[in-house]
């Protein structure tokens, strides 16, 4: 069960829980009821084992040569045991992902259930064999943006809050933009290990030294985006650029030395924690105005 726990990246929940549940309590003026604990605890802890569990299955040849696996950013199991462990983690995330969504579906509206659907297809067409879009180039980029601007969207919807609104549709754009820039540049770390593995990604095609000047033109691109908010809205446009000078120092970066961009990746973890915190504090300031 340990391995199982580890699959789903503990450290990594809130980054999906939080835009569900702070998409919630803006769309319904703070309404707490068995909707929003039923979907957070859906996004907190099943959603991650299944978005991260079907990827440590189907990229265990890669991840056995990359040397950041075992740890905070992904479980390695034993290979004498690895056919045992991922047969309990794939039924893992059918046991635990099943019974949510069978009752978010009767919650919600056709068109909540739409962007569900949509959502959990991209969680398992990122690393499921035959789909693999994790090895389609930008597309990868775009579908990992997808599991985190997902569950924002998807509470939105369920709240049939008007996704038009100058105070809505800036902040989805920004937040794919943010997604898959931390994308792109989260892939600069495992070129060699994705190239010996036979895996493709935005940073194996473009190269590890474009790859993170792109992530970092992005980022300032999502906050360009978020200057159309109202305010105190637009202060949100501060947030990117944390990371854009994160990336930039690695701008030198090459394929030889790609996991050099490890410390960036790890600079970029806790960096979501403090940003987390000022976007509540700054959604705070929102709803009191």
């Amino acid at each position: 069960m340990r391995e199982v726990l580890a699959a789903s990246r503990p450290f990594s929940w809130i980054n999906t829980a939080y835009p569900f549940a702070a998409g919630w309590l803006l769309a319904t003026g703070g309404r707490v009821d068995v909707a929003f604990v039923v979907g957070t605890l859906f996004f907190l802890v099943p959603y991650n084992l299944l978005m991260y569990g079907v990827n440590d299955v189907f990229d265990y040849a890669s991840d056995l040569r990359n040397p950041r696996k075992g740890g905070i950013e992904g479980g390695l199991v034993d290979p004498a045991r690895a056919r045992s462990v991922h047969r309990r983690i794939l039924v893992a995330c059918v046991v635990t992902t099943v019974p949510f969504v069978v009752w978010l579906l009767a919650l919600g509206s056709p068109a909540a259930g739409l962007v569900l659907a949509v959502v959990l297809f991209a969680v398992v067409a990122y690393s499921a064999p035959g789909l693999r879009f994790k090895e389609r180039p930008v597309l990868d980029s775009l579908t990992s943006a997808t599991h985190f601007v997902g569950p924002l969207l998807y509470a939105l919807v369920l709240a049939d809050a008007p996704l038009t609104a100058r105070t809505t549709w800036p902040v989805l754009v920004a937040f794919v933009l943010w997604g898959m820039a931390s994308h792109a540049f989260g892939a600069v770390q495992d070129v060699r290990a994705d190239r010996e593995g036979g895996i493709a990604s935005v940073a194996t095609v473009l190269g590890a030294r474009p790859t993170v000047r792109a992530a970092t033109a992005t980022y300032v691109l999502a906050a360009a985006v978020l200057l159309a908010l109202p305010w105190p809205g637009v202060l949100a446009a501060l947030l990117p650029l944390p990371y854009a000078v994160s990336t930039w120092r690695f701008r030198g970066v090459t394929d030889a030395d790609c996991e050099r961009a490890n410390a960036g990746w790890r600079t970029f973890l806790w960096l979501n924690l403090v940003t987390g915190f000022l976007v509540t504090m700054l959604l705070l300031a929102v709803a009191l105005t």
